[in-house]
């Protein structure tokens, strides 16, 4: 009885495991999980659901598209996508850095609970004065997702929520091709959607430069 049970608890586990995943209301979505089905905007690495009203633009470096701005009113949100580890995730690890990269840059953050967990609300120098700032990141099975809210949704949680729901209805796709953790998961350009440079510091490696913010006017 001890062996049968040592064995069959594996699949249990499987089993909740599968119950658990299921049992999730919202994302980001991996394309391999159980997702609620829509019209999103199919952008290969990754796929986006927006609203009359919201801007999408697909940030390129060179002629690569790297990540996406979706402008709302006077608010912007970036999506990047990124390889991840098999095991363990990488958002504690880019939190970590983007903190010492926002004070080494003469900015100030501070680590606060979000509606995706731990993220970063700051203020960073810009042309002016400061920007407030809002980094948030959400771990994947593989992949790692990560969010900048700039203009007044970084500061009114009322006005950060359709932003947030395009978050909450991403879905990543991360393919079955060996990729090196931090790796950009690329993008591509559907049909004559606007491609614009990358915004300030993404053409970069996210992980190991300072903050980065769409600048909206």
């Amino acid at each position: 009885m001890f062996r049968r049970r040592k064995r069959e608890q594996p699949e249990q586990q499987v089993v909740e495991a599968a119950v658990q995943r299921q049992a999730r209301e919202s994302g980001p979505w991996d394309a391999d999980e159980p997702h609620p089905q829509g019209d999103r905007v199919d952008l290969g690495g990754m796929r986006i659901s927006v609203s009359e009203g919201f801007d999408v633009q697909i940030a390129v470096a060179g002629d690569q598209p790297i990540g996406v701005v979706v402008i709302h009113d006077d608010s912007a949100l970036q999506l990047h996508a990124f390889a991840a580890p098999k095991r363990g995730g990488l958002w504690d690890e880019v939190r970590t850095k983007l903190v010492a990269s926002v004070k080494e840059a003469g900015g100030t953050v501070e680590v606060t609970e979000g509606p995706f967990g731990p993220e970063l609300a700051g203020n960073i120098p810009a042309e002016g004065g400061t920007q407030a700032v809002r980094y948030l990141g959400v771990d994947g099975p593989r992949w790692f997702l990560r969010a900048v809210i700039s203009g007044k949704a970084a500061l009114d949680s009322a006005v950060a929520e359709p932003l947030e729901a395009v978050i909450r209805d991403v879905v990543v796709v991360r393919g079955e091709e060996p990729m090196a953790p931090e790796e950009p998961i690329l993008l591509r350009i559907p049909g004559e959607r606007q491609a614009v440079p990358a915004p300030p510091e993404a053409g970069q490696n996210p992980f190991r430069r300072g903050p980065e913010i769409t600048e909206t006017r």
